[in-house]
């Protein structure tokens, strides 16, 4: 049991901090061009030599080896003697990579219901996690419980050493000041920074939750040539919210007002929207609300607490032979795809990237998405895929909220780190 006097003193704790709150560092999504990111970024993707490194990324070798020894020096990379040719003559050839053993950046991805807290090693790779109920109060009491969530479970990875906070969520975002309107969960200026930073004492940034999404199919996705693909992206994300953004060759596009917003497009439903309109996408899409309509229609029965029921329930129900079950979900199925045609109308990218649960949770829903893409599309056949994260799209979007820093200028992050545990 925690003593009276310790916790008073970690409420002053927490309240002189509060005074002062550690300015919100803006996350990077982009690929940056200068040196140091561009050779961390090439060790991303495993053991390289400098002479490939050089080759990979177009800098001199010079440059290369300059930059790797500020790297190595900083603790981001180490090196490869064990990978080194045996009985090679004169001075060995010594590849490099990522450090993926000593470090841990925190990600946290705040959703609706759910909020999934993760940490990830400095190539991007998923450390382990552990997933919360939102908790349904103020925006002040929801991110202190969150934070400390946070705080306890990197408290189990003792031998790493933490260095950034990264936290994504729908909503409005400010970036800069690392504050939040969520409509959705009621807050208004919610100070996501200052509480992460005041409980687990890191940087942090915060970022709108589907730009995220896009920054990390851009930045922890690796086709072996380490540079951006041309031309733009757009990526539709859906599970309990829906959300939109555009990628414009090696940066997410983050409009300064904040994210463009396809919550109450209109999808022909009879769904009650809060907005007092009917058929809105979210509120037609939504797994609670899908999960709604199916118990009351007697799809998924209905259960008491503790065992209430969730959207595994109706995926289980449709695959096990329910026809009624099978009917929603390629209903909601046909609904992504015509939307997802519409929004790719609009914009016209290259390619189109579908992330989220609402499009990955039922399979054979896929097929139906992309058939209505198609009849819905007056533009000529597009590059439609699936994110290559599957279900684990919020916890990369986390991770990348942290890491991107890194990315971008890796030796300015380490010393703003460094300064932190100070």
């Amino acid at each position: 049991m925690t003593s009276p006097t310790l916790e008073r003193s970690s409420s002053q704790t927490l309240n002189t901090r509060a005074v002062a709150p550690r300015p919100a560092v803006p996350p990077e999504l982009r690929i940056a061009d200068n040196p140091a990111a561009a050779v961390l970024r090439a060790a991303a993707r495993g053991p390289i030599f400098r002479d490939t490194a050089a080759q990979t990324t177009g800098l001199s070798i010079a440059t290369v080896n300059r930059q790797v020894s500020a790297l190595l020096s900083a603790g981001l990379l180490r090196e490869r003697a064990d990978l080194t040719a045996s009985g090679a003559v004169g001075r060995p050839r010594v590849p490099f990579e990522v450090d993926t053993d000593t470090y841990a950046t925190v990600g946290v991805h705040i959703g609706a219901t759910v909020t999934r807290i993760i940490a990830a090693d400095l190539s991007g790779r998923i450390l382990g996690g552990l997933e919360i109920a939102t908790p349904q109060a103020g925006a002040d009491a929801a991110l202190t419980i969150i934070a400390r969530s946070a705080k306890a479970f990197l408290d189990r990875l003792p031998r790493r050493r933490p260095l950034w906070t990264g936290v994504a969520l729908a909503g409005r975002v400010d970036p800069t000041a690392g504050v939040v309107d969520h409509p959705r969960l009621g807050w208004r200026t919610a100070p996501v920074a200052a509480a992460f930073g005041a409980v687990l004492d890191l940087p942090v940034s915060v970022s709108a939750h589907v730009e995220a999404m896009a920054a990390a199919e851009l930045l922890l996705t690796h086709d072996g040539s380490g540079e951006p693909r041309p031309g733009s992206s757009l990526y539709i994300y859906a599970r309990e919210t829906a959300g939109v953004a555009v990628t414009l060759h090696d940066r997410v596009h983050t409009p300064t007002n904040g994210p463009g917003s396809i919550a109450h497009l209109p999808t022909g439903s009879d769904v009650e929207c809060s907005c007092g309109r009917r058929g809105c996408l979210e509120a037609t899409i939504g797994e609670a609300s899908l999960l709604s309509r199916a118990v009351r229609a007697g799809i998924v029965p209905k259960r008491e607490a503790p065992r209430r029921p969730v959207i595994a329930d109706l995926y289980r129900a449709a695959e096990s032979g329910s026809e009624p079950a099978r009917e929603l979900l390629v209903e909601r199925a046909e609904i992504l795809g015509h939307t997802a045609a519409l929004v790719r109308d609009m914009f016209n990218p290259d390619r189109v990237v579908l992330g989220g649960q609402a499009f990955t949770g039922y399979r054979p829903g896929i097929d139906r998405v992309v058939k209505a893409f198609a009849q819905g599309t007056t533009l000529p056949p597009a590059d439609l895929r699936i994110s290559r994260f599957g279900g684990r799209v919020q916890e990369h979007a986390a991770a990348v909220t942290a890491l991107s820093v890194f990315y971008a200028d890796p030796l300015s992050a380490m010393r703003r780190s460094i300064r932190t545990a100070r």
